[in-house]
């Protein structure tokens, strides 16, 4: 029995493997359209392919591999249906090394029937893969790069037909491999029309042209993403960066790079793309904040962040720096009860056309949060779980690491968290902060109520028995100020309504409140508070020498009144007595106020 299963299994084997081979032969490329980006640091190919079963079953999925020269420096790979110039329907693409050869599997959305055909776009970047030739450039120089590819699309299937075209960033030329028929137009060399090429057909080129776009890249990538449930994602990202391009040779001349704006392969800003809705944005280096930088809103509702860095970059040259910013929480975290959703981009945009050579995300949950999963849209390392502490925390935040290599901008794509979390746990941190404030409060009160001196301090009780007794006189002078304030408003009063009897009647009244107004003060006054003393024998003379003004001043209004003196005499004799009581006014009030 045994015997039968294993000659089963043997013959099931040797079958697909004879229709896995018959299907690969089955396909052929009838039509294949290659364009190679080079107008930046990136190398992005894009192939249009027309595939065609000319056998009897139907196809599922087709190889596409990677040109084993290149294969190491592929970021990005992207497979989807075509129709005419437009893209659509994703699809999967499983990745494999078939003897050294990076290899996909491209599944098709539908089974390719027998004399059928589909239109297929593919779609890859790859980073580092322009070299600097020359090497080292002086300042005044442009930057020249190499290119190095095949001239034919490298494919395990026969191509009828294929065309390439290679964009360039300029029309400047050094030298270009020439491969019948090939041509050039401007910035954008032709290759092809070839026919009938056979499978894994290879043919060099070198291009090498003109390109001073910024070379750069991030060589470390940290990015903070701390999580409130008290409304708020803080997002922290510390980034070397470096510039990739032809390093400079020789010294670097600031009044040369003003004068002539040479070093035009050189970097002097670059714009980061923020959230629409970020907030609290800063960017700072290890010497402090750096103000040469503008925040603006694009039209599209994103916030630009132009970073300007304090010095040029040149090629070999190198920057560190931090940017930050608060988001709401409302726009990237939602949840069903307990369980909650952190949605946002597991890597954010830095410059156009960027390069991350290694990145670190370290998502920070609130203290509490468990039964954590991470779904992210690409294949990515997930290290171990660790814990970070802060202010009033006792077990410490979860925090979730995500490590990726070799990403570009295509990679800015949102992961999914998800986490539970009790929202009670939310009152712990209220909850020790009052806690601390009572018992601080707690102390501050048993060590003012209780005395843990051994003997009397008396210099202490002299001052709270001079304290006291300040306070006692600042409060009765206060008292005759407002009967103070009471009487020149009778004078004013006078002034107006010319009742000389109802004025007399009512100074009477204050003049006799201001007599029972008596400061007592204890006989051994004058030798247990010399200062005060002194100070309370200043303010009865000014004392006194204010109720001589007011009476003066009441005189003068009362002779107003009955005719005596003009108005013009008035006047004179009333700015006078002004100007005095100001000096008074301003004397008794230091006085009281310095008790």
């Amino acid at each position: 029995m045994g015997f039968r299963i294993k000659v089963y299994l043997i013959c099931l084997f040797v079958t697909l493997t004879g229709f896995c081979t018959a299907t690969s032969e089955d396909i052929v490329i009838k039509n294949a359209e290659r364009t190679i980006d080079l107008t930046s640091q990136l190398v992005k190919i894009t192939h249009r392919l027309t595939l065609s079963n000319t056998g009897k079953s139907a196809v599922k999925s087709f190889n596409f591999p990677i040109d084993p020269k290149a294969q190491e420096k592929l970021s990005f790979f992207k497979a989807q249906l075509a129709d005419g110039k437009e893209s659509s329907g994703e699809l999967k693409a499983e990745s494999s090394t078939v003897k050294g050869i990076l290899t996909y599997k491209i599944t098709l959305s539908s089974a390719l029937e027998p004399g059928q055909t589909v239109k297929v776009l593919v779609g890859t970047v790859f980073t580092h893969h322009l070299s600097p030739h020359p090497a080292e450039i002086t300042q005044k120089e442009k930057q020249l790069v190499q290119y190095r590819g095949n001239a034919y699309i490298y494919t395990p299937y026969k191509v009828t037909t294929q065309t390439t075209k290679v964009l360039l960033s300029s029309s400047t030329v050094e030298s270009y491999t020439k491969v019948k028929p090939s041509s050039q137009s401007d910035s954008t060399i032709t290759y092809g029309p070839y026919e009938n090429i056979a499978p894994l057909s290879e043919e060099s080129i070198t291009i090498h042209f003109e390109n001073n776009t910024p070379f750069l890249s991030v060589g470390h990538l940290l990015r903070h993403i701390e999580v409130s449930h008290w409304g708020n994602i803080a997002v922290e990202e510390t980034l070397d960066v470096y510039h990739g391009g032809a390093k400079l040779k020789g010294s670097f001349s600031r009044f040369e790079y003003q004068r002539e704006q040479s070093g035009v392969s050189s970097v002097k800003s670059f714009k980061t793309v923020l959230p629409e809705l970020a907030a609290d944005v800063y960017y700072r280096d290890e010497i402090g904040n750096i103000s040469t930088s503008n925040l603006r809103q694009e039209d599209d509702g994103d916030v630009s962040l132009e970073l300007r860095p304090r010095f040029p970059l040149f090629g070999g040259w190198k920057t560190h720096y931090v940017v930050g910013y608060n988001l709401p929480s409302f726009a990237n975290l939602f949840n069903s009860g307990d369980e909650f959703v952190l949605q946002m981009d597991l890597i954010s945009h830095i410059f156009d056309h960027m390069v991350v050579d290694d990145a670190l995300v370290r998502i920070i949950l609130p203290e509490g949060a468990s039964n954590i999963e991470v779904e992210t849209p690409y294949a990515v390392t997930r290290l171990p779980d660790s814990l970070h502490f802060t202010y009033l925390d006792v077990k410490g935040r979860p925090v979730v690491e995500i490590a990726a290599k070799n990403l570009v901008e295509n990679h800015i794509q949102p992961f999914k968290l998800r986490y539970t979390f009790s929202r009670i746990v939310m009152l712990q941190e209220p909850f020790l902060c009052v806690l601390a404030f009572f018992l601080l409060f707690l102390t501050f009160i048993i060590y003012a109520r209780l005395d843990f001196s051994i003997t009397k301090d008396e210099t202490c009780d002299n001052r709270s028995r001079a304290a006291v007794m300040a306070e006692h006189i600042r409060n009765h002078y206060l008292k005759r100020s407002k009967l103070f304030q009471a009487f020149e408003t009778q004078v004013a009063k006078l002034k107006s309504s010319r009742d000389i009897n109802a004025f007399q009647a009512a100074a009477k009244n204050i003049t006799s409140d201001l007599r029972a107004q008596t400061l007592d003060l204890p006989s051994n006054f004058k030798s247990e508070y010399p200062q005060l003393n002194d100070r309370v024998t200043e303010l009865q003379k000014q004392d006194k020498a204010y109720r001589d003004f007011q009476s003066n001043h009441a005189q003068l209004v009362e002779r107003l009144v009955s005719g005596k003196i003009n108005k013009a005499q008035f006047a004179d004799a009333e700015a006078l007595l002004t100007k005095k009581r100001d000096e008074l006014v301003e004397k008794l009030n230091h006085l009281i106020n310095t008790l």
